[in-house]
């Protein structure tokens, strides 16, 4: 399979389940942007980013046509969002990508196990 056709299926994949779990393309793009596409840590992280935006937004109006969207709720959270995302994004640049893959791999198995005993 070339590079593209895994791209794309590694996109379909993400935005199934974002829009199911409701979840970041991050837990599902990083990874394989890493293992199937050669991306490094730090480019898989950019890339995720700029891929949800279009993900989110898709999501989101359909969520909304069905009534699940709390607006005002979205918009709080979207402001205290974009000052956390660009004190982190400065903060990935001074990380190494061994650094950055651990605590991603941490904040991975700490959400799952969150979710599995809260």
């Amino acid at each position: 399979m070339n590079k593209q056709a895994r791209c794309m299926l590694i996109g379909v994949i993400a935005g199934l389940l974002s829009g199911l779990f409701g979840v970041g393309g991050g837990i599902v793009l990083v990874p394989a942007m890493t293992s199937y596409l050669a991306a490094s840590q730090h480019i898989a992280h950019a890339t995720s980013l700029a891929v949800i935006i279009p993900t989110a937004l898709t999501g989101s109006l359909v969520y909304s046509r069905y009534g699940n969207l709390d607006i005002s709720l979205a918009l709080c959270l979207a402001a205290g969002s974009s000052i956390g995302a660009l004190a982190g994004a400065m903060l990935m640049q001074k990380l190494s990508a061994i650094q950055l893959q651990y605590s991603f791999g941490c904040l991975l198995i700490v959400i799952g196990l969150r979710m599995i005993w809260p």
